[in-house]
C-alpha cells in the first residue's frame, strides 16, 4: 500500500485523448432498482440461506440480523467514497485513488472473484425452480440463463433498470408469500431466534448452536446481502451522484435487509420440526403450509428472480472489467477490446467477455467457491475500510462528498470486526483465496509494476460541475474534516 498513486499517475476523463466515459442516465430509483436486482433477495432466500439453516438452525436469523448490523458502517464507507470517486472501477478505483495502486489491484482481483463465480452457480439454480412445470438440465438451464442475461446486458442500462424493476416486484411478492405463510403457521415462539439456538444432525441428533459458529457463518451472511456495493459500480451513470450513490447505497441496504430477514425470521417460526428447518427445503415448506399451486407460483418467482439476478451480476461485471480495461490493467489489444461501447452505450466486448464463460462454468462444480466467495467480500470490505479510513487526508479532504457519522472511529471498528470474521473462517477457503491472491501479487510485480508509467492508470470520470455539486448538496455546504496531519496527497 505504499506504492500510493499520485496526481500525475491518474488520468483524467476529461482531458482530450482520454478513455471514453459512461453516459449519465439514471437516478436513484432506476439505480436502486438495478441494485436491488443484483442483491435479488429472493434468490439469495432460496439458494443461499438454505446453506445457513443446515449449519446454523434456529441460529440463521440471528446471523443474518448481525451481517445486516455490521453491513451499515460497510455501506457508510461505500456511501462516502462512492460519492468522493464515482467510477465504473467501483472498490478498485477507490483503493487505488486512496491506499496505492497495488492495494487497488487486490481490491480489483477480490471483487472480480465475486462476481464472476457468483453468476452462473445462482444460475444452475433455475432448473430446481422451474421443475413444477418443466424438468431440465441444471447446466444446461444455467448456461442458457447466462446467454440472456448477457444479451439483456448489451441493452441500454435505463431499457435494463425497468426489466430488472418488474422481475424484482415478482420476488418481493414470492418473498411475502413466504413470510405470511411462516408467521401463520408458527410452530415455536420468538424467543427461539435468540435462546436455546439448535441445529439438527445425523440421526435425528439435535446439537446447540455457539458463538462461534455463528461467527464463522457471519461471512456467507455478508455475502447474501453484499449487493448494495452495486451502487458504487454504477456511481459513473448515475445522475448527480454526489446525492445519488449515498441515498441508493443507503436505500438498497435497508430494503434487501429486510426483504431477506423477514421471511428468514417465518420459516425459522413456522417449520415443522427443527429437522425441516435444518434441512432448508424452502419450497416444500410452502407446499405444506399451503398447496402445490402456491408452492408453484413461488418457484416461478424464484426463478425469475434468478434470471434477474444474472442480468444485473453480468451489467456490473461488464462495468469493472470495461474500468479495468480502460485503466490499462491488460496487454495493449486486451485493453483495446475491453473498453469498446456499443450503439446502446454499454461495453458489448466486456459483456460478452462476462457472459460468455459464465455459460461454460454452469458445467463445472462451483458450490464449493461459496465459501472462497465469502471469504472474498470480507477481504473486500477490508481494503475499502482501509481506503475510508484514508478518505479525509489531502486534497480529498477538502472535496465536496457524502460523509459518514462517527468517523474514524466507523471504519477503525470495522476493521477489527472483519479481520477477527476472516481469522474465524475454514482454512481451506483463506488458502484458496490466498492463493488468488499471491498469483494477482505476481502479475501485478512482474508485468504491472515495471510499466507503471502505462499501466494501471486509474481514470476518474469528469468531476461534477459546482453548480451541480451545491444542487446535490440540497444549497448547503458539506462539512469535511480536516486531513490527517503528516499524510501525503493522493
Amino acid at each position: 500500500m505504499t506504492d500510493t498513486l499520485s496526481p500525475a499517475e491518474t488520468s483524467a476523463v476529461g482531458a482530450p485523448h482520454s478513455p471514453q466515459q459512461l453516459k449519465r442516465s439514471i437516478g436513484v430509483v432506476g439505480g436502486t432498482l438495478l441494485t436491488l436486482s443484483c442483491v435479488t433477495p429472493a434468490s439469495t432466500l432460496f439458494v443461499i440461506v438454505p446453506d445457513l439453516f443446515s449449519s446454523l438452525g434456529t441460529a440463521t436469523a440471528l446471523c443474518i440480523a448481525i451481517g445486516a448490523l455490521l453491513c451499515i458502517p460497510v455501506a457508510f464507507c461505500y456511501s462516502e467514497l462512492g460519492t468522493l470517486i464515482p467510477s465504473a472501477g467501483g472498490e478498485y478505483a477507490i483503493v487505488s485513488t486512496l491506499a496505492g495502486r497495488l492495494a487497488g489491484w487486490l481490491a480489483f482481483v477480490m471483487s472480480l472473484l465475486v462476481v464472476m463465480i457468483v453468476p452462473p452457480v445462482i444460475a444452475m439454480g433455475t432448473a430446481d425452480y422451474l421443475a413444477p412445470v418443466v424438468h431440465l438440465d441444471p447446466s444446461m438451464t444455467g448456461a442458457g440463463v447466462m446467454i440472456a442475461a448477457t444479451l439483456a446486458g448489451l441493452l441500454d442500462l435505463r431499457a435494463n433498470a425497468w426489466i430488472t424493476g418488474i422481475f424484482l416486484v415478482l420476488e418481493v411478492v414470492a418473498a411475502g408469500v413466504v413470510a405470511m405463510l411462516g408467521f401463520t403457521h408458527s410452530h415455536r415462539g420468538a424467543g427461539s431466534l435468540v435462546s436455546s439456538l439448535q441445529v439438527a444432525g445425523d440421526h435425528a441428533h439435535v446439537s446447540p448452536v455457539t458463538a462461534m459458529m455463528v461467527l464463522s457463518g457471519l461471512a456467507i451472511a455478508l455475502f447474501a446481502t453484499q449487493g448494495f456495493s452495486t451502487a458504487i459500480y454504477l456511481s459513473e451513470e448515475l445522475e448527480n451522484p454526489r446525492r445519488s450513490v449515498a441515498r441508493t447505497v443507503l436505500a438498497t441496504l435497508a430494503i434487501s435487509s429486510v426483504v431477506i430477514l423477514v421471511p428468514v425470521v417465518a420459516i425459522t417460526l413456522g417449520a415443522g420440526d427443527l429437522k425441516t428447518l435444518t434441512g432448508g427445503d424452502i419450497s416444500s415448506m410452502v407446499i405444506a403450509w399451503s398447496n402445490s399451486a402456491v408452492g408453484t407460483f413461488v418457484s416461478l418467482c424464484v426463478a425469475l428472480a434468478i434470471i434477474n439476478a444474472g442480468i444485473v451480476m453480468v451489467i456490473q461485471n461488464s462495468r469493472v472489467l470495461f474500468a479495468s480495461a480502460r485503466d490499462k490493467a491488460w496487454p495493449g489489444p486486451v485493453n483495446s477490446a475491453l473498453a469498446k461501447l456499443g450503439r446502446f452505450g454499454s461495453p458489448w466486448v466486456a459483456t460478452l467477455v462476462v457472459g460468455v464463460p459464465g455459460a461454460f462454468l454452469c458445467f463445472v462444480n462451483l458450490d464449493t467457491l461459496y465459501g472462497v466467495t465469502g471469504v472474498a467480500v470480507t477481504g473486500l470490505y477490508l481494503l475499502v475500510a482501509i481506503a475510508a479510513l484514508l478518505s479525509r487526508r489531502g486534497v480529498h479532504g477538502t472535496r465536496k462528498a457524502w460523509r459518514m457519522p462517527l468517523w474514524p472511529a466507523m471504519p477503525v471498528l470495522l476493521i477489527a470486526v472483519l479481520v477477527y470474521i476472516l481469522v474465524e473462517q475454514d482454512p481451506s477457503y483463506l488458502w484458496w483465496t490466498g492463493g488468488i491472491t499471491a498469483v494477482a501479487t505476481l502479475y501485478w510485480a512482474f508485468y504491472l509494476r515495471p510499466r507503471r508509467e502505462t499501466r494501471w492508470l486509474v481514470s476518474l470520470p469528469e468531476d461534477v460541475r459546482p453548480d451541480e455539486e451545491e444542487q446535490a448538496a440540497g444549497g448547503t455546504p458539506v462539512a469535511t474534516a480536516a486531513p490527517v496531519a503528516g499524510s501525503a496527497q493522493v
